[in-house]
């Protein structure tokens, strides 16, 4: 097709939306209920850490940093999935659906990142618990921190700069719940192949931080297994279960969206995975880090106190 009778593409339509009339308001609730409940528990998490000063230690300051980066993460999608489920339109501009592919994947990267920083940090409490306070100053905690921010968010700028100079003449329907790379790739009207190349960068950074993860937490259990005290040992595997947990749910949810290759899923399952990626996968942090850490319950709790406390006073 010559370049002169090309129709530029100014906004995207998401056609897999339910009508709000024919199951989407359903949709439109639970969506909602999790919405609220991944901002007030990691908002929760978030206050606990910063209030309490039993929680300011590098641990729980890099929790509270995953927390917030969840309410940042699922931001950037859900608000729009609800809108389209309310709405006739269901679309997003062209330049509106690339900062949303920008942001998430940034978050998600900077994510994933702090959750190898955490492993990290588990790995010298545990393995080399002597030299913890030389090695873990708050000074190498924030410069971490700031690290991972930047580079997250530097990773995907060529990306999105390459793909805002590819040729949209249509169609324009992406078939999925919000804008991500392949699917918008696959509208293009130009060779594609790129999207293999985008893959190998996901499946490299995946596979970088699950592999450092994964031998952290594989001495972490070793030494923990030569612990001579039960209660020791139990306190320590207690510590590690939800940073473990968590790192399953999201590398996992994260290699089935992008460690596929060419590998295609029904619609519908394709669905189910970027809702456990995108939704669930954080919906669960607030309960995990809540329940699992009686340090974090005492600390809500102080909240949910001092709050009560204030509404009786001020009533």
């Amino acid at each position: 097709m010559d370049e002169e009778n090309q129709t530029k593409v100014t906004e995207f339509y998401f056609s897999d939306f339910p009508q709000f009339e024919s199951g989407g308001l359903l949709f439109f609730i639970f969506l909602l209920c999790v919405y609220m409940f991944i901002v007030v528990g990691n908002s929760m998490i978030f206050l606990a850490v910063q209030l309490d000063v039993h929680l300011h230690n590098p641990m729980y300051s890099f929790i509270s940093i995953f927390s917030s980066l969840e309410i940042c993460y699922t931001t950037v999608t859900i608000p729009k999935m609800l809108y389209n489920l309310v709405s006739k339109e269901k679309t997003i501009s062209f330049v509106g659906c690339l900062l949303q592919i920008y942001f998430f994947h940034s978050f998600g990267v900077t994510e994933s990142l702090v959750l190898t920083i955490m492993a990290i940090d588990r790995y010298v409490a545990i393995c080399n618990p002597l030299r913890y306070a030389i090695i873990m100053t708050p000074q190498l905690c924030t410069q971490l921190s700031t690290g991972s921010f930047i580079l997250g968010f530097l990773m995907l700028l060529p990306e999105i700069v390459w793909i805002s100079t590819l040729p949209f003449c249509g169609p324009n329907h992406i078939h999925q719940l919000f804008c991500d790379l392949e699917p918008v790739l696959l509208l293009a009207c130009t060779d594609t192949s790129m999207i293999l190349v985008e893959d190998i960068i996901h499946a490299i950074s995946i596979l970088t931080c699950v592999s450092i993860i994964t031998l952290s937490y594989l001495r972490i259990i070793t030494v923990i297994l030569k612990f001579p005290s039960g209660e020791s040992r139990q306190k320590a595997f207690s510590t590690c279960t939800a940073h473990i947990t968590i790192f399953l749910l999201f590398f996992g949810s994260a290699a089935l969206m992008y460690l596929r290759f060419s590998v295609t899923f029904q619609p519908l399952l394709e669905k189910i995975i970027a809702l456990m990626f995108a939704v669930l996968a954080p919906f669960f942090n607030p309960i995990i880090y809540s329940l699992r850490n009686k340090d974090m319950k005492d600390a809500i709790k102080k909240i949910f106190c001092s709050l009560k406390i204030f509404t009786i006073s001020g009533s």
